[in-house]
């Protein structure tokens, strides 16, 4: 998710102690690799669809692991955030490894702000976003800014250890944003609130059940549309590509008050947006983002791949352009 600052600081303070302790009782059983192979990265799912760990699946019904049930301290955690919670884990990086530099482009990634409370770190830990470097504390809880380019380097021997959790959010998650503190703000006389433990009490929080729309709302086309031409660099090509961007989100307007998201309108939608990929595939090369994301790559990841469920991922079906990147930071 774009936010106005590279990192924001909740105001919540966290016993990283308990969460180790608990974590460590987990054994190292549970830990898998990093399903996309980044050395030096594992994780240990929190959040998965219908709570089994082996599913790495973006979209279903979301519910905890045995894994998280088992730590109740670590239950609580999740509750405090005050959010719909999406798929999250505990992210492992071993030491003398780094998260490469890149930025989160996939459909998942527009809509979710990802949190971070560290668990295990130490203070050489450095986590780049934009133009700014910052050591996040154990027990501290952040927020970053995923749609600029970042990267996490672990210079220590020790591995680092976070919680990560990906949400869209909800009233009481976004006010407690509101009450953040920006990377670069003063620390003195801001306040926290610190969550003591609870023992033996497993909390109970929200968890999507609604993640993938089965045709994508024409207000929520525009609103995606709105990211990529805020952040797309000056280029000749820029403005018959906005137009004709335009003339698709019409069409598809009009489509979706005669079928919504009926199965019955699907082929319409399948052809409008293929001729609209059609149209624009060749203009929008040149295009790239601030971000130093191409144009295109990030609206078929974004828009197309999920315009009408999953009877577009044939379209523009390149892995470049289908591959959700950003699941490692």
């Amino acid at each position: 998710m774009k936010l106005q600052v590279p990192f924001i600081q909740l105001p919540l303070a966290i016993d990283a102690a308990r969460l180790a302790q608990e974590i460590a009782a987990l054994g190292e059983g549970p830990w898998r690799p990093h399903p996309q192979g980044f050395a030096g990265n594992s994780m240990l799912p929190l959040v998965a669809v219908n709570g089994d760990p082996g599913n790495e699946a973006f979209s279903g019904r979301m519910q905890p692991t045995p894994e998280l049930l088992a730590c109740p301290y670590l239950t609580q955690v999740f509750a405090s955030l005050g959010a719909t919670v999406g798929r999250s884990r505990l992210m492992r990086l071993s030491g003398h490894a780094e998260v490469t530099r890149h930025a989160d482009q996939g459909y998942y990634w527009a809509e979710r702000v990802r949190v971070h409370i560290p668990v295990v770190t130490q203070p050489t830990v450095r986590f780049e976003c934009g133009d700014a470097a910052i050591n996040m504390a154990a027990g501290e809880c952040w927020i970053f800014d995923t749609w600029r380019q970042h990267r996490v380097i672990n210079d220590a021997v020790e591995s680092r250890v976070h919680l990560v959790v990906d949400t869209v959010g909800g009233g009481d998650f976004w006010e407690l944003v509101g009450r953040g503190r920006p990377h670069n703000a003063p620390r003195d006389g801001w306040p926290q609130r610190a969550l003591a433990p609870r023992p033996g009490e497993v909390a109970s929080f929200p968890c999507e059940t609604v993640n993938v729309p089965t045709v994508m709302s024409p207000w929520e086309l525009t609103a995606h549309f709105g990211l990529l031409f805020a952040d797309v660099e000056p280029h000749p090509q820029l403005q018959p590509v906005r137009q004709a961007s335009m003339r698709f989100a019409r069409a598809w307007q009009g489509l979706w008050f005669e079928y919504g998201d009926r199965a019955e309108g699907h082929a319409r939608y399948r052809e409008t947006l293929q001729r609209f990929i059609d149209e624009v595939k060749g203009p929008s090369q040149t295009l790239r983002l601030k971000n130093e994301l191409r144009w295109f790559n990030a609206m078929m990841t974004i828009v197309a791949k999920f315009a009408v469920g999953a009877d577009a991922q044939s379209l523009g079906s390149s892995a470049e352009q289908q591959r959700a990147v950003g699941d490692n930071a």
